[in-house]
């Protein structure tokens, strides 16, 4: 979240995933003049966790600049859900919920079958 670039928001986030192999990866939030290219936390996250391997995730949170719990957008669900499955763990201000808690009847791989 120290490294997100957020200049029009003002609302620094970051991210952080546990990955199945034990390695950590991370991300922030990257904005942009045009607001709808702007990239989520876990975009970055996704990337890094690809960049540097790939596997799954078991577990994330995602924080505000106070280091508060923020849910996470329904596009990044979308991203955990595809590269964490289910069973992901994601910290909400809720508490810790699964990704099948996050995005109940999920969008994924096995409905392009």
């Amino acid at each position: 979240m120290g490294t997100a670039y957020a200049p029009y928001s003002n609302f620094p986030v970051g991210v952080a995933g546990l990955v199945d192999d034990g390695r950590l990866v991370s991300g922030c939030n990257v904005e942009n003049a045009a607001y709808g290219v702007t990239l989520c936390a876990e975009c970055g996250m996704v990337s890094e966790l690809q960049r540097t391997g790939g596997g799954r995730l078991v577990a994330v949170s995602c924080v505000n600049r106070d280091g508060e719990p923020l849910m996470p957008c329904g596009r990044c669900r979308q991203l955990l859900w595809e590269h964490g499955g289910p069973d992901c763990q994601v910290m909400t201000p809720l508490g810790v919920q699964s990704m099948s808690q996050v995005l109940p009847q999920a969008f994924g791989a096995h409905d392009l079958a």
